[in-house]
């Protein structure tokens, strides 16, 4: 690889870098092309990319990016997953295939600007989609004028209800 083709090669690791919401350090040392091939069709599939690189071109292509916390992760047999849409959805991509490919080490990332371990990808891998968090969101904040709705709507339905109470034996009494 000549020096225009790794200067390429870091241009756009950095861009990928630096709009990247979640990006995870992985040890692939031992898995076969075609279970890489998997992954990458996994992760594609989340929107997130999986790349092999030399240690020394992703060390260069996290410099002054919010990615820069994770260089320390860049030793040995490295691979990067990047993602700039979902990080949830990428890092249940990455947790699950690690626990059916053991040979798949994670050695950390960063999310949205903040190194992240193992122990917390594997917690975020468990959160509901994006989509699911939206929906309940928007089921408490629709409760909520629901429930002050029927608390208001309470009083005069009480009142009826006594005035019928009233009425009716009134009417007991004159028959």
């Amino acid at each position: 690889m000549n020096r225009s083709e790794k200067e390429s090669v870091v241009a756009e690791l950095q861009g990928k870098f630096a709009t990247a919401q979640i990006a995870v350090a992985t040890d692939y040392r031992g898995l076969t092309v075609q279970v890489l091939q998997e992954l990458r069709r996994d992760l594609r599939k989340t929107d997130a990319e999986f790349r092999v690189a030399k240690n020394t071109l992703l060390r260069q292509a996290v410099q002054g990016t919010a990615c820069a916390p994770m260089a320390d992760f860049f030793k040995g047999t490295t691979a990067v997953a990047v993602s700039d849409e979902d990080p949830v959805a990428a890092a249940k991509a990455l947790v699950n295939f690690a626990k059916t490919n053991p040979k798949l080490e994670i050695r950390g990332g960063v999310l949205a600007g903040k190194l992240i371990s193992l122990d917390e990808l594997t917690a975020l891998s468990k959160m509901p989609p994006r989509e699911v968090l939206l929906a309940q969101l928007l089921g408490t904040m629709q409760a909520v004028p629901t429930s002050f709705v029927r608390l208001l709507s309470g009083v005069p339905r009480k009142m009826l209800y006594l005035l019928q109470a009233v009425k009716d034996q009134k009417e007991q009494t004159t028959n």
